[in-house]
């Protein structure tokens, strides 16, 4: 299967603007995501402005971006305001809190609103269970599970997002997304289970648009040049 005819939808996470302007013209690319992370990496000073350049050009395809309070009622404010940025907006709302405070309460509370809300860092079906309560049926949402940290503690993701999407199916305007790739494989992973989106940091996915179902003796034969290029270059005698 050709990258181009997968299911899931492709969202590129990152804060490079240079880089994000140029995967929106990418009709493969159909969403974005960033957070605080990110950004910071970027170099990014003006959460703001960021975001405003951005949007700029990013007029159609949703695009994320998160709150950075940690108490309710400023996460709320962040919230409302990023929500009015543009109609393609969704506010990262994080599960909980840093002193494991669950976010629920201001999610139902935002989602009653109309507020398109992208709830980040969750790892349990407790957690989606809780969510999925609260979303508004009527109301886009995407609910994102972070399948490579939970890959990272030796657990298979996979089965977990087949069950989130239990969860979810009264919910048919939320989305399932799978967070935190970690390598390419894991885009397959991520449309075997049947996930609606997956999102893929700017280097893999120059790597997966690069390598997607390459001929595998080509691969192979790559591999030994490389070997023997290396080796030319070192000036190995024996």
């Amino acid at each position: 299967m050709l990258i181009q005819d997968l299911r899931v939808h492709i969202y590129a996470d990152g804060a490079d603007v240079t880089g994000l302007l140029e995967l929106n013209r990418n009709p493969l690319i159909r969403g974005m995501t960033t957070n605080p992370t990110l950004m910071r990496k970027a170099g990014i000073t003006d959460y703001e402005r960021f975001a405003r350049e951005v949007l700029e050009q990013v007029t159609e395809k949703p695009i994320s971006f998160e709150v950075f309070s940690d108490d309710f009622p400023e996460m709320r404010r962040q919230a409302l305001k990023i929500s009015q940025w543009q109609g393609n907006v969704y506010v990262k709302i994080p599960i909980t809190n840093t002193r494991r405070e669950s976010s629920v309460p201001l999610i139902r509370e935002l989602a009653k609103s109309g507020v398109k809300v992208n709830v980040t860092a969750m790892l349990s079906l407790a957690q989606m269970a809780a969510v999925a309560e609260a979303l508004d049926p009527a109301v886009p949402a995407v609910a994102s599970l972070f399948a490579g940290r939970i890959a990272d503690t030796g657990r298979d993701p996979v089965p977990m997002m087949r069950e989130a999407l239990v969860l979810l199916r009264d919910r048919p305007k939320t989305q399932l997304l799978w967070a935190s790739v970690r390598e390419v494989l894991n885009i397959a992973h991520a449309e075997e289970s049947g996930v609606h989106i997956v999102t893929v940091g700017h280097d893999l996915l120059a790597k997966a648009l690069k390598m997607w179902s390459m001929d595998l003796e080509d691969l192979s034969l790559d591999t030994v040049k490389m070997f023997a290029n290396d080796a030319a270059s070192a000036g190995y005698t024996l």
